[in-house]
């Protein structure tokens, strides 16, 4: 059974992590990407009210796809939040990021994904 905990977070960053290395990507874009990959799957467990995101990447050609599922049918909304607030800035951190980021609604729940283009 899959709950939110930091062992499937860790696991999908390795993942993540190891892939992109193998392909020789540039150690400041293999951080970008498994930050953003945090960030999408805390908002999943957060806010899409899923205890256990499905996280798909995929390469093509010199372009890393990050997919993240959830079960809320809500879009999500970059926040505003005031200086001291201590959340709010996933979605901002994500576009700080990547290069691109979306959703996709599904006919259950959304995907939420970003790209990133390789330096190397």
């Amino acid at each position: 059974m899959c709950t939110h905990n930091t062992p499937s977070l860790a696991l999908s960053r390795q993942s993540l992590r190891h892939s992109l290395i193998r392909c020789g990507w540039d150690p400041k874009t293999v951080f970008n990407a498994e930050l953003a990959l945090m960030e999408l799957i805390v908002n999943a467990w957060r806010h899409g009210g899923t205890a256990c995101p499905v996280v798909f990447f995929s390469l093509l050609g010199s372009t890393l796809r990050v997919t993240v599922s959830d079960e809320s049918d809500a879009l999500p909304e970059q926040r505003k939040p005031g200086e001291l607030a201590e959340s709010g800035r996933g979605l901002q951190l994500v576009e700080g990021l990547t290069h691109r980021w979306g959703v996709d609604p599904q006919q259950k729940g959304k995907l939420v994904w970003f790209e990133l283009d390789s330096a190397a």
